[in-house]
């Protein structure tokens, strides 16, 4: 991509600490955080709210290409002017996401964006599925989150408070399954990313891991 763009890609399944390792280290390194997941469900939530069913791939892509996405670095989502911050988490979005994000016209939208929001800052801390594979292949550093299951979900249903643990596993194993076996830009870990085991760290570990990585230093 651009050789002056400071990039740090994070990939990985829900629940292996994305988000928030995204936004510490952006905050370690100095650098802008996006969390493209959120773009994804922010699209959901406009389909559901205009009535558009998420498998009319036509209608979806549509809306992608003209909906308005802000994402404001205190994590406030607002779509169309309207804040969806808790909506896009909720399980009616969560429910249908991985249908939108499997449509390739919205995937290209949204990578789009993806790119032009990281050259507009020099760089940033983006976080996703495809990050290191496709939207920033050449990212200074890559990095793919993993965790056990049980761990992934019980962090998952302590952010949901509608949904018990069962549920929420059912879900995240569901998903899984979606993401990785998806047509287009499916959930995998790039050849040359740093692979971290999440399950047993603390994040400032996590964290600080990555920046040593990223400085040189391992």
């Amino acid at each position: 991509m651009d050789d002056d763009l400071t990039v740090v890609a994070i990939d990985g399944p829900a629940g292996s600490g994305k988000s928030t390792v995204g936004r510490r280290l952006a905050e370690a390194l100095g650098l802008a955080y996006l969390d493209t997941g959120a773009m994804y469900r922010s699209v959901t939530f406009a389909a559901l709210a205009h009535g558009i069913d998420p498998e009319d791939a036509d209608k979806v892509a549509d809306l992608a290409r003209e909906v308005s996405i802000d994402l404001h670095d205190d994590g406030v989502v607002v779509v169309d002017g309207v804040d969806a911050t808790t909506q896009i988490r909720g399980p009616e979005v969560s429910r249908s996401v991985s249908t939108v994000a499997a449509n390739q016209a919205v995937r290209t939208e949204l990578v789009s964006r993806q790119r032009e929001w990281a050259r507009r800052r020099g760089g940033g801390v983006l976080e996703g599925r495809d990050i290191g594979t496709v939207v920033f292949p050449d990212a200074a550093l890559k990095v793919y989150l993993t965790a056990d299951p049980e761990v992934r979900a019980a962090r998952r249903a302590r952010e949901v408070t509608d949904l018990d643990y069962d549920s929420v596993a059912a879900d995240l194993a569901r998903r899984d399954q979606y993401d990785s076996t998806r047509a287009h830009d499916p959930l995998r870990q790039a050849d040359d990313a740093v692979i971290v085991d999440t399950t047993g760290l603390s994040i400032d570990e996590v964290v600080a891991q990555l920046v040593e990585r990223l400085t040189g230093g391992g």
